[in-house]
């Protein structure tokens, strides 16, 4: 007769299956975290389910740049002593925050919320691009920084905003020296992304 094999209870699998629809966490990561929730002694599981709770019902994204916020404007777009003139077109929210740990840009950002990648069937019109061409028309930027990635689809993407943006009277430039080919924004250092911003070239 063959023995049944032994396995969690249903509910502790299916935590594990959640876990590991999470960035970074494996199999052996998932149960990990699984097991210390069912066996923590205090209510720090519950902490850290109402915080996840509470982060999904109030952040959102800005209507004007698309950064993380809990109104209706995030805290960049909303400060007045910024310069209104220079804008940063960057690929994802998450570009913004490594940018502004540098201090060496002081202007406003616009995340397109991806970036034209044909392969993963994403076109321009499945990214903020009206939006960025509508605030190029409303706040009359001096200077349009873009900031996207030095691969393939970064180039393509910057190619295409340069093609819509060329006739509009406004600067167009590119962050330089500093950023290694096919690295994101996120992963570089602050004295690269300072480098970076400063270097930028004329498009």
């Amino acid at each position: 007769m063959l023995m049944k094999k032994t396995e969690y209870p249903s509910v502790l699998r299916d935590l594990v299956a959640q876990l590991r629809h999470m960035p970074g966490v494996g199999p052996r990561s998932a149960e990990r975290i699984a097991l210390w929730i069912v066996q923590a002694r205090g209510d720090q599981p519950e902490q850290i389910a109402r915080a996840i709770s509470e982060t999904r019902r109030g952040i959102h994204p800005c209507k004007l740049c698309g950064y993380f916020t809990t109104n209706e404007l995030c805290d960049i777009c909303s400060d007045s002593s910024r310069a209104v003139e220079l804008l940063c077109v960057v690929e994802q929210p998450t570009d913004i925050l490594p940018l502004e740990k540098t201090g060496a840009f002081r202007g406003r950002y616009h995340s397109l919320g991806g970036r034209i990648s044909p392969l993963d069937h994403i076109g321009p019109e499945d990214l903020r691009i009206k939006e960025l061409l509508d605030r190029t028309e409303k706040e009359k930027f001096s200077e349009i920084i873009f900031a996207l990635a030095a691969d393939v689809e970064g180039e393509a993407t910057t190619n295409y905003l340069v093609d819509l943006l060329k006739n509009k009277g406004v600067a167009l430039t590119r962050i330089a020296r500093g950023l290694p080919a096919g690295a994101a924004l996120e992963s570089a250092d602050d004295l690269t992304l300072q480098q970076a911003m400063s270097g930028r070239t004329k498009l």
